[in-house]
């Protein structure tokens, strides 16, 4: 049974059993609903017919205002992969593949998906501290060197004292 065939059922059973009982108030307090609602339920249905019982939503889904599908799969993966936040995700997304997207709009996607929260047993942050290692000696280091030369006015060197030796 598809939700449109559900809408349309239930809201048949309560006119009927609201003319079964021929109490409006009695039947809407059974089901679960106001009177006020049940009225324009009728008042639709008498106008439209069955069509009308169908709920819909207030306003049609916009699909230029969704994510694009490539960056929903690439917040999905930092998600699966990594256990960052909205606001991390954003960040990463920005920095390193230029895509521009706030942590709002990546909270919308992982709602929409049902990963909205991460699973129960993972910590925020990680209290322990890990060593950092690549496979390039140097990655992500850098280091300004600059040797001067000092001269006296006469236009001798001037001695240094470096690494234990006079230079």
């Amino acid at each position: 049974m598809t939700p449109a065939q559900r809408d349309i059922s239930r809201k048949l059973r309560i006119f009927n059993y609201t003319k079964q009982i021929g109490n409006v108030t009695a039947a809407c307090r059974h089901f679960g609903n106001s009177h006020e609602i049940y009225y324009s339920w009728r008042r639709t249905y008498e106008k439209d017919g069955e069509q009308a019982l169908i709920n819909s939503k207030p306003c049609p889904e916009n699909p230029k205002l969704r994510t694009k599908p490539e960056v929903e799969e690439k917040i999905l993966h930092l998600l699966r992969t990594y256990h960052i936040g909205q606001q991390r995700i954003a960040w990463y997304l920005d920095r390193y593949h230029s895509i521009t997207i706030l942590a709002g709009g990546v909270r919308c996607v992982l709602t929409h998906r049902g990963l909205n929260r991460l699973p129960r047993n993972e910590r925020k942050r990680s209290p322990v501290y890990h060593r950092y290692e690549k496979q390039v000696p140097g990655h992500h280091v850098q280091i300004d060197v600059k040797f001067l030369d000092f001269r006296q006015p006469d236009g001798q060197k001037v001695r240094r004292f470096q690494y234990g030796v006079w230079q």
